[in-house]
């Protein structure tokens, strides 16, 4: 076209935003299991039936860190804990650690931290939750169903404690 817009009679070129910013593109690399530790300490003490309804304590932390900045790619990672216990004691315990590899572009240096520590761990998370209620029923119990996890709401609370000189690193659930 002879006046240099790009056909939507906007003028700007296609891709960018009307700040003349290109749009922020997140691409996965890669998801894997990093770290990932079953035990099932009392098996002989549960044959008997059943039982009672355990309790089980959940954590979950998220953390971010740069693999290429050359190439804009970063592992955000979700380390999930479960201890589920009974008055016969341990059930069982499982951590993992699930982590996903994002090529990030064209994203403003103040975004980049909640997008790694929000965004990115509810890309993982499905993948999480499906393994979680694999895990638990192959190793003889009810697959922990877990309700979605609020990403956003871990990190304004991570956020705030460490501006109130709290716990840093990592948020909790």
């Amino acid at each position: 076209m002879a006046d240099g817009k790009n056909g939507n009679g906007s003028g700007v070129a296609a891709g960018e935003d009307k700040a003349g910013l290109a749009p922020i593109q997140a691409q996965v690399v890669g998801q894997y299991i990093k770290d990932l530790s079953f035990e099932n300490p009392n098996v002989d003490k549960l044959m008997g039936g059943p039982g009672e309804n355990p309790h089980i304590q959940l954590e979950v932390n998220v953390d971010a860190k740069t693999v290429d900045a050359k190439n804009n790619v970063y592992e955000s990672a979700i380390d999930f804990r479960a201890h589920a216990t009974s008055k016969i004691g341990t059930i069982y315990e499982l951590e993992i650690v699930y982590a996903g590899l994002f090529r990030i572009q064209n994203i403003p240096e103040a975004a980049l931290e909640p997008f790694l520590l929000v965004n990115c761990p509810a890309i993982l998370f499905p993948f999480l939750r499906r393994m979680l209620a694999d895990i638990t029923r192959e190793g003889g119990f009810p697959p922990l169903l877990l309700d979605p996890i609020d990403f956003g709401a871990l990190y304004v609370r991570r956020k705030k404690e460490m501006a109130e000189g709290g716990a840093g690193g990592t948020a909790k659930a």
